[in-house]
C-alpha cells in the first residue's frame, strides 16, 4: 500500500523515472513518511488506551524502595514501555531520587526510556523488519540493565546536584479518574496529538536525510565512509551520532537508508543508539541534575557499550544475515 502510494506521487504525479536519483529519493520519502505517520498514529492511540492511568507519579510509586536485580529489571521494563523522552528526564530523576530508588536503578531507567519504546519498536519493525528490531531491543535493554550495575560501582551519589537531595516532592495526590470508554478515547487521541505534534518534524528530517542517502549517495561512497565494520569505523559512527538530536522514530529512516547502502548492521546499531541516548542535547538536559564527573562517566559507559555492541554485531553479521 505504501509502496503504491510512493509510486503514485513520485512517478505518476511528478513524472519522475523510477531509476533516477530524484525518483528514488522522492519515492523513499513519500513511502516512509506515510508509513511512519500511519504506524505512529495507530500505535500511540492503541497504547494510549492501555496507558490512560499510567503517569510519572505512578511509575515513581511502583519503583519506590526497590533495589537489586528485580528493581533493575522493572526499571528497564518501565523505561521500554513508558513514553517519557529527554524532556521528562529531570522530573523523573528527581522523583526517583526522592522515592529512595538507588541511583544505579534510576540510571538504568534513563538509559532504557529514550532508546526503547513501543512506538519505535513497531515503526522499526514496519520499516526494516522484525529481525533487526529484536536485535535492537535486546541490545538496548541489555545496555540499560548492565549499566545500572556498572555505574553504581562508581558511587555516583556524590555527584548528584545538592538541590536534588533537598527536594521533597511528597506523595502524589490520588485523584479519581474517569475510566469510561469516552475518557480513554479522549486521552488516547490527546496522546496522538501531543506526541505526533512533537516528533513529526524529526520524522520529516530523518526521512529526508534517508531519502537523500537512498537516492543520491553512491553505495561505494557510503561503504568507504562507513568502513568495513572495524572498531575504528564503529567509534566514528558513535561520535557522529553525538551532535545529532532525534528520537528513536526519527532516526529509523536514516538507519534504513544506511543499511540499504551496505553499511554493516553493527555500525548502524551503534549510530542509532548514540543519536538516541548519547546526543549532546540529552546530556545537557541531564547536566541540570548531575555534576560533570557523573555525566562524564555516564556518557563514557554509553559510548563504550555502543562501540562494543557495534563491533559484536559486525563480527556476527554473516550469521545474522
Amino acid at each position: 500500500m505504501f509502496d503504491a502510494f510512493g509510486n503514485l506521487i513520485a512517478f505518476d504525479l511528478f513524472g519522475l523515472t523510477p531509476g533516477s536519483p530524484a525518483g528514488a529519493a522522492l519515492h523513499f520519502f513519500v513511502m516512509d513518511v506515510a508509513k511512519i505517520l500511519v504506524l505512529l498514529t495507530t500505535v500511540i492511540y492503541l497504547m494510549g488506551w492501555l496507558r490512560a492511568l499510567l503517569t510519572p507519579e505512578k511509575v515513581r510509586a511502583m519503583m519506590r524502595g526497590r533495589s537489586g536485580p528485580g528493581a533493575r529489571l522493572m526499571a528497564v521494563g518501565l523505561g521500554a514501555v513508558t513514553p517519557f523522552c529527554s524532556c521528562s528526564s529531570i522530573p523523573l530523576f528527581i522523583g526517583f531520587v526522592e522515592a529512595g530508588i538507588p541511583l544505579g536503578v534510576t540510571l538504568s531507567f534513563l538509559i532504557a526510556s529514550p532508546m526503547v519504546n513501543q512506538v519505535a519498536v513497531v515503526v522499526l519493525a514496519g520499516v526494516i523488519g522484525w529481525q533487526m528490531t529484536l536485535i535492537y531491543v535486546l541490545t538496548g535493554l541489555t545496555v540499560a540493565f548492565v549499566g545500572g550495575y556498572v555505574l553504581q560501582a562508581f558511587k555516583l551519589e556524590r555527584w548528584v546536584e545538592d538541590y536534588v537531595w533537598k527536594i521533597q516532592m511528597g506523595e502524589a495526590a490520588q485523584e479519581e479518574r474517569d475510566n469510561s470508554l469516552r475518557a480513554r478515547h479522549d486521552y488516547a487521541w490527546n496522546e496522538v496529538r501531543q506526541i505526533v505534534g512533537r516528533i513529526w518534524k524529526y520524522v520529516f528530517i530523518g526521512v529526508g536525510i534517508g531519502a537523500v542517502i537512498h537516492g543520491y549517495v553512491p553505495a561505494d561512497f557510503v561503504a568507504k565512509i562507513a568502513g568495513d565494520g572495524s572498531v575504528l569505523s564503529v567509534i566514528v559512527a558513535v561520535l557522529a551520532g553525538v551532535p545529532m538530536y532525534s528520537d528513536a522514530v526519527g532516526i529509523i529512516p536514516v538507519a534504513e537508508a544506511l543499511l540499504g547502502k551496505g553499511v554493516p548492521l553493527g555500525t548502524v546499531l551503534a549510530f542509532m543508539m548514540a543519536v538516541i541516548a548519547l546526543s549532546l542535547p540529552e546530556m545537557l538536559i541531564l547536566r541540570k541534575v548531575v555534576k560533570w564527573p557523573l555525566l562524564g562517566i555516564f556518557a563514557a559507559y554509553l559510548a563504550t557499550a555502543f562501540v562494543l555492541v557495534g563491533v559484536l554485531f559486525n563480527a556476527l553479521r554473516s550469521v545474522i544475515a
